[in-house]
């Protein structure tokens, strides 16, 4: 076998060996509705609270008490379902022009609940 024919064998096999070295295995499962409803009613409950974080009035709450604004986000979304529940059915309760009074007591208890997931430690300073 000739010496190009060699080193062309030789280049082809160790790039098929690092090809095949680079490949992941992929899992996949069937959800049943009720994880798919669930993860979907999580997601609109996230928008609805967003919603919320980004009014005016509430960004300039967060950032009086020293939280930023996009870190408050960004917290939501680590909240559990349970928590996330507790603060949409506290948004629900709101009357809709969302008066200043309403938009306080959703800081606070956004907050409130930043302090106990130990996020935050705002409580502890007042």
């Amino acid at each position: 076998m000739p010496s190009r024919t060699r080193s062309s064998l030789v280049l082809l096999l160790s790039m098929a060996l690092v090809a095949s070295s680079i490949q992941t295995a992929v899992y996949a499962s069937v959800i049943s509705t009720q994880q798919y409803l669930s993860t979907a009613e999580r997601e609109a409950t996230i928008a609805r609270v967003d919603a919320v974080l980004a009014r005016d009035e509430v960004r300039s709450e967060l950032e009086r008490y020293g939280v930023d604004p996009a870190a408050a986000s960004e917290r939501v979304t680590a909240l559990s379902d349970q928590e996330l529940q507790t603060l949409a059915s506290s948004l629900d309760k709101l009357p809709a022009g969302g008066s200043l009074v309403g938009v306080v007591g959703i800081v606070f208890i956004v907050l409130l609940i930043l302090e106990f997931v130990g996020v935050i430690d705002i409580f502890k300073r007042i």
